[in-house]
């Protein structure tokens, strides 16, 4: 009887104390969480329509405007000039770069001359027979011909007769053969084209030069060409004439261009068009990578602004009542930082700089941006 007055005592302990917890439990009131309201500071620009050059960046390595591979075009033993034969000799225009020996060859000119000099004087006396009227002009061309000095033209003969009885002797041919040699008597010394420098050589004094065998490289200095690439579908927009903004790798150093020549064809893999753009500056160097800016045309009413703050490819931000709102604009051009952009209204208030977790319709308070101020100072600029 006692166990079972216990166990009834223990049940009824452990009922209350279940009813008492959830009463407790039931009594407390979760205190309302209190909502912060933040308030973002955010940058703003008010837009002002202007005319916006869109600019075509592009790239490229300089090349000399003029130059020229030195070839041998005879064979022989590369002889000094009184100039080393080096990377970086400068010549003037008309110096001999490269000297070949000729003396073999050199005889068989002087050999050949000295055999129209014979055919000549031998039918002198048929001329003074014959042809007296032809006489004293081929007498002084023997008189004046210096057989150490290039060839002289032949006297014309006055008569068809008088040609026929010198093209009987084998004059004239011997003549042309005479011309063929001293043509190619002078390929053994290859002169300077113009002022300039060599870049490249591949030869050296003592050396035996061959037929063909490539010498070298000269090119004149001061005047270089930039080809670039320009998507094509700028085809329509440059012209030849126009001036080109060029800077150095390290921007450090401008130059100004011009644009000399555009290829008529479009490249059908890359779909770019080669533009050739000129620069003469003393300061440059063929090889030089400089940077190009080719404005292409102009945007009338539009502004530009970072790429950035184009939201879903057509929409910006803006202040409106502390505020933003989202509003459609036209992107005409894109560039690597910024966008150019048509329908904004002037006077609008937008977002001069990106706003983390920015949505339509959150609160915000502006400032100015001292960077965008000092842009309103100059009338170029698009925004305030």
């Amino acid at each position: 009887m006692r166990k079972i007055i216990l166990s009834v005592l223990a049940v009824i302990i452990l009922i209350g104390a279940v009813f008492g917890a959830k009463l407790i439990i039931d009594s407390k009131t979760a205190p309302k969480p209190k909502v912060k309201k933040e308030v973002k500071i955010v940058s703003v620009d008010t837009v002002r329509n202007a005319t916006i050059p869109i600019v075509i960046p592009a790239n490229g390595n300089l090349q000399a405007k003029d130059r020229v591979e030195l070839y041998a075009e005879v064979t022989g033993v590369f002889q000094s000039t009184g100039k080393l034969f080096r990377v970086g000799q400068n010549y003037r225009s008309g110096q001999t770069i490269i000297l070949i020996n000729n003396s073999e060859f050199y005889a068989q000119v002087q050999s050949a001359r000295s055999n129209l000099n014979n055919q000549i004087t031998a039918i002198m006396p048929d001329l003074r027979l014959d042809y007296p009227e032809s006489f004293p002009a081929w007498q002084n061309y023997l008189d004046n011909w210096d057989i150490n000095s290039s060839t002289p033209a032949l006297p014309d003969p006055s008569t068809d007769k008088e040609k026929y009885f010198i093209t009987g002797r084998n004059i004239y041919s011997t003549y042309y053969n005479i011309k063929n040699l001293e043509s190619r008597l002078g390929k053994f010394r290859i002169r300077a084209p113009f002022d300039g420098v060599l870049t490249e050589a591949m030869v050296s004094e003592g050396t035996l030069v061959r037929n063909g065998q490539q010498l070298g490289e000269f090119i004149k200095t001061g005047a270089y060409e930039l080809e670039v690439a320009i998507s094509g579908e700028f085809s329509d927009l440059l012209k030849v004439g126009e001036s080109v903004e060029l800077t150095n790798i390290s921007g450090t150093k401008t130059y100004q261009g011009q644009v000399t020549r555009i290829n008529a064809k479009i490249d059908p893999s890359s779909q770019t068009i080669t533009t050739v753009i000129e620069v003469s500056n003393d300061d440059l160097k063929e090889g030089m990578y400089l940077t190009a800016r080719l404005e292409a045309q102009k945007v009338e009413e539009a502004v530009e602004l970072n790429r950035s703050l184009l939201q879903d490819g057509n929409q910006i931000f803006a202040v409106e009542n502390e505020k933003l709102i989202l509003i459609d604009v036209k992107p005409v051009h894109f560039s690597d930082k910024t966008v150019v952009l048509k329908g904004i209204d002037d006077g609008e208030v937008i977002l001069s700089k990106p706003v983390p977790g920015a949505y339509e319709g959150m609160i915000v308070t502006t400032e100015s941006d001292p960077q965008t101020e000092k842009e309103t100072e100059n009338p170029e600029n698009t925004a305030s």
